[in-house]
């Protein structure tokens, strides 16, 4: 690589991410960020995994059923909502700031470093302030969040998008154009109130040519702990039905599960425990067909 490359990708800092999912859904409340941080969990174990600072050298032996390398996956999370950062409370390291020298500096999550997350909650001085941002300010700070974090070379990057169609997802498919943008994963939940959302962020996709990765059909029925039966709170197959008759992948469904909200309240015990349950299958087999 001559000096006029080097300096060229030093000033695209996602020039060599792999891999970028968008998570997406036109409405709030149905689990998107639930989804990327466990997708981002996942993937950083899946199997599709590259030497650190060797880009084009991959080995496969077996993993999970699907396929393993030499070397360790790297994943970036970025909370592009910037008024309801949600994904440092989640990871429980809301306590950490993100350092500046030249750039934004992402927070590691783990001791390996092979998850990092970049969030406008680690910015604030107080995390119960209000953040009162006008559409211009978003633009900006979206383009920030993309262009002036060191991001490593990384296998994955995952954005959690906030719901709707507004200035953050127009500001963040402008700035993603040259890169490896893999396409949208749309959340729901069964309902036909949230599906209906979910058809218009779609029809967004389809518009602004955004992939469709598929449909996740997300707090399809609650397991019981004790007997096995699975009660359909939020009724059932509406993601499935969705996916149908806009002929786009249904990717699974994930049931609900208390130990989610447990963990993600603080209760770092929890996510173990949530890794041996009949939902974190669900996520696994997802992730599955991401990386296949």
């Amino acid at each position: 690589m001559d000096h006029m490359e080097t300096k060229k990708n030093v000033e695209r800092p996602l020039a060599f991410v792999k891999h970028i999912i968008l998570i997406m859904s036109g409405k709030g409340g149905v689990g998107k960020s639930t989804v990327a941080v466990h997708l981002a969990l996942r993937l950083k174990n899946a199997g599709f995994k590259v030497i650190r600072g060797v880009r084009t050298v991959r080995a496969k032996i077996r993993y999970l059923g699907i396929t393993e390398g030499i070397g360790n996956i790297l994943v970036g999370l970025l909370d592009a909502d910037l008024c309801g950062p949600s994904i440092p409370t989640m990871l429980n390291i809301e306590q950490k700031k993100s350092k500046f020298s030249k750039n934004w500096e992402p927070v590691f999550v783990d001791m390996e470093q092979r998850l990092c997350v970049m969030s406008v909650g680690f910015l604030l001085t107080n995390r119960n302030d209000a953040i009162i941002l006008r559409g211009p300010k978003k633009n900006a700070t979206i383009k920030q969040f993309l262009n002036d974090v060191d991001w490593p070379d990384l296998d994955y990057l995952i954005i959690d998008m906030p719901p709707g169609t507004s200035d953050e997802h127009i500001s963040v498919i402008e700035n993603l154009r040259e890169y490896n943008l893999d396409g949208a994963l749309l959340i729901t939940t069964p309902q036909a109130v949230a599906t209906g959302d979910v058809r218009r962020e779609l029809s967004f996709c389809k518009k602004t040519v955004i992939p469709i990765i598929g449909i996740v059909e997300n707090m399809s029925g609650f397991v019981c702990p004790y007997c096995q039966e699975c009660t359909n709170i939020f009724s059932k197959g509406g993601g499935e039905f969705l996916a149908n008759q806009l002929e786009v992948p249904f990717l699974g469904r994930i049931p609900i599960c208390p130990q989610i909200s447990r963990y993600q309240d603080g209760h770092a015990e929890s996510l173990k425990l949530f890794s041996q349950t009949n939902e974190a299958d669900s996520i696994e087999a997802i992730v599955k067909k991401l990386v296949k």
